[in-house]
């Protein structure tokens, strides 16, 4: 049985638009596209693609806008320059915009539907089968789980289209605080505020910096839009910081946790029972690195470390929890690297229906399993979208 999946970080957009990679292609076929291109490591070695999501089982997911504002790339003496990067916050913003055109494309053809509120996410998922939306509100309601175990086809046998709420990493696209409300108005239901560094709005992974002053004018923009707050790759100071200054829904998209794999980019345990005491979900990751302690990109090989890494993870988030209600799964594949990066039995997404049996051996309730593939999330953005338009 495919148990649906909910997965809350996917750069989809970067991966059609950076790489100019053709996500309607099979897997094979993806991968096959790029042979003989060796400017990327992960050329050749792609994890995903829509059809790839509709056979491993991916009903829902939150595909990113992902474009950093750099003006040192313009330098001959600066690092070398990332395909996200950008030296302006126009140049940015425009290439955001493009990339929800291609998810609105993509909607468009049939293959993914946008949902931003409440009432069409319920719609959704009481269509294409995957469970009730409000499950678990009034009570946990589990044992019957309306789930199906189909490959998410139509009735005609056409691919059904994958549900997404639109996110974005790292807020360098909004050129000012006042300017959220356009973003908005394209779909867009949560942000993180910054990615790697020192950003216009909050330090970032790597960084000391806290939140600023035009990021404390954006939290309160989000607040006032109803926009969900992602605290992902925030530093400790501006994780801190977005707390105090922002009353809104959080989440944390994609992370892992400091406690089995040190550095600033995973969490600590005080971080992830502030997020359970604000009713947040965590999605786990699945790069390597943040699975693995020690390891070092380009040199680690993935046979170190399994998919068994990430459900250690979960574990901990749970033990943490008291419960398997705010962990769930924020897969991050295909984040500008491919299998070269994952655990050795992740291949393709595919292979994330093996955490349903893992979890199981680790004495997860099937209730519980299925909160973690999909139906914290769901649960999370009936509770924090907007009821319904207008």
């Amino acid at each position: 049985m495919t148990m649906p999946i909910f997965d809350s970080h996917l750069d989809l957009a970067s991966n059609a638009l950076f790489l100019d990679r053709d996500l309607l292609l099979p897997l094979e076929a993806l991968a096959g596209s790029e042979h003989g291109m060796d400017d990327l490591p992960y050329r050749g070695r792609p994890t995903l693609s829509l059809p790839e999501m509709r056979r491993a089982g991916v009903r829902l997911c939150s595909p990113t806008v992902l474009a950093r504002v750099r003006p040192e790339i313009r330098s001959a003496a600066a690092v070398p320059r990332s395909a996200i990067d950008y030296a302006t916050g126009e140049a940015a913003h425009a290439m955001g915009l493009a990339q929800i055109a291609y998810y609105e494309l993509l909607a468009a053809r049939g293959e993914l539907r946008i949902i931003t509120t409440a009432k069409e996410l319920d719609a959704f998922v009481r269509e294409q089968h995957v469970g009730p939306a409000d499950r678990g509100l009034a009570d946990s309601g589990l044992s019957d789980s309306g789930l199906s175990d189909s490959d998410g086809s139509t009735p005609s046998g056409s691919p059904a289209p994958i549900g997404c709420i639109l996110s974005m990493e790292g807020a360098d696209p909004v050129l000012s605080p006042d300017q959220a409300a356009l973003w908005w108005e394209r779909g867009l239901r949560f942000a993180s505020l910054v990615h790697y560094g020192e950003g216009r709005y909050a330090g970032g992974t790597g960084s000391t910096a806290g939140v600023t002053s035009d990021g404390r004018d954006l939290l309160r923009a989000f607040e006032q839009l109803g926009l969900v707050l992602d605290l992902t790759h925030l530093s400790e100071p501006s994780f801190y910081e977005a707390l105090e200054s922002f009353a809104g829904p959080v989440l944390a998209s994609h992370n892992n946790c400091r406690h089995l794999v040190p550095g600033d980019r995973q969490f600590s345990d005080e971080q992830f029972r502030l997020i359970v005491e604000r009713d947040g979900v965590i999605g786990v990751a699945c790069d390597a690195w943040m699975l693995y302690p020690g390891w070092e990109r380009g040199v680690t090989q993935p046979d170190v470390v399994s998919l068994g890494a990430l459900v250690d993870h979960i574990d901990h988030i749970c033990n943490l929890a008291g419960n398997a209600d705010h962990v769930a799964i924020g897969s991050d594949l295909d984040g500008l690297y491919g299998w070269e990066q994952t655990p050795y039995d992740l291949r393709s997404i595919a292979d994330l229906q093996k955490l349903p049996q893992m979890l199981r051996n680790r004495g997860y309730e099937t209730g519980q399993i299925e909160g973690i593939m999909y139906r914290n999330w769901i649960r999370f953005f009936s509770r924090n979208l907007p009821a319904h338009g207008g």
